[in-house]
């Protein structure tokens, strides 16, 4: 009987590597998951049958570390991303050096199919540390794999989401949600729909190139902000402060951050997420897409309410709730 075929997934356990690593699971492939913490990411083992999928160490900083957790693979896929501008592991180490040596050792190894993750509004000259990292990380992972699927997501959403989650936290305790770049439109992604395509490029049924993930529909980002509210059940307000005052913020809790010797984390705003704010992010005109994978992409609509309702006022009860009011007595 043929062994059956091996995927790495480089960050496998964060949150778009886990759908990805279940569904390779799925697809009867044996998954190596390589993560600088494997004692934290038992919970993937589960996906497959026992030994199907297994974490594995890996610093993808380090050359021998990354030809260890790659050996014998079939295909590969690098989902290592950061929103941290110091540190070892930051923009530059992570998405730019990290993606390109992932990518070369990919093709010095003979791998077939490499996917990298990286994200929307990806651009070399950009003037946010993030987004320039990502796409210097997209030209080392072109120069030295060519045919490697890139994809760029615009803002995903799911379970285990730092959007929707996040602020329907804050609307759950407050009655007015403060908002940087309101007018900024979004179009964001279910992580099911991006591992979706990422198996795609997996199993080499997508050309090589970059693919513009988006969902469904586009607006701004003071009208996400409404239908989640609708989504929960609150009555709140946006509050839309202007970009400096969110400049001014970033650097307060920056400096906290500093003078605390990283004691107290910036889990906040940064300076760089400012200047990501100011630019929308939505899939350009004539890029490639869903549409060319075959993928009809969900709307936040169909799944917001699975997990969400915890931010309503009666919880998982909201539903019952509703229904006994319009019993009549």
């Amino acid at each position: 009987m043929p062994k059956s075929k091996l995927v790495t997934i480089f960050g496998g356990s964060g949150f778009v590597g886990r759908y990805i690593a279940r569904r390779m699971a799925q697809q009867g492939w044996r998954v190596r998951v390589a993560v600088r913490r494997p004692g934290e990411a038992g919970f993937v083992r589960p996906y497959g049958a026992v030994g199907q999928v297994e974490p594995v160490f890996c610093n993808i900083r380090d050359d021998a570390s990354v030809e260890v957790a790659m050996q014998g693979s079939d295909a590969v896929v690098n989902c290592v991303g950061t929103f941290a501008a110091k540190g070892k592991n930051n923009f530059d180490a992570v998405q730019a050096e990290g993606a390109g040596r992932i990518a070369r050792i990919a093709a010095a190894q003979g791998v077939a199919n490499l996917v990298h993750i990286s994200a929307l509004g990806a651009d070399a000259q950009a003037d946010s540390g993030y987004a320039r990292s990502k796409g210097e990380g997209e030209a080392a992972v072109q120069a030295a794999f060519p045919g490697a699927v890139i994809l760029r997501p615009s803002v995903i959403f799911g379970y285990e989401d730092n959007f929707f989650n996040r602020f329907g936290q804050m609307a759950s305790r407050a009655p007015v949600v403060p908002v940087i770049g309101a007018e900024t439109k979004f179009q964001p992604v279910w992580v099911d729909d991006v591992a979706a395509a990422a198996v795609q490029g997996v199993l080499g049924q997508a050309v090589g190139g970059i693919y513009e993930l988006g969902g469904p529909e586009v607006k701004t980002f003071r009208d996400w902000m409404k239908e989640m509210f609708g989504v929960i059940q609150r009555r709140r307000g946006v509050l839309a402060l202007p970009f400096w005052v969110g400049s001014v913020i970033a650097g307060a809790v920056g400096l906290v951050e500093s003078l605390t010797f990283g004691l107290v984390t910036n889990t906040v705003l940064t300076k760089d997420q400012v200047k990501q704010l100011k630019v929308d992010n939505v899939v350009s005109e004539g890029a490639l897409g869903f549409a060319d994978l075959g993928i009809e992409p969900v709307a936040p609509e169909a799944v917001l309410p699975d997990y969400m309702w915890t931010y309503r006022p009666s919880g998982q009860y909201a539903a019952i709730k509703d229904s006994a009011q319009n019993l009549k007595v």
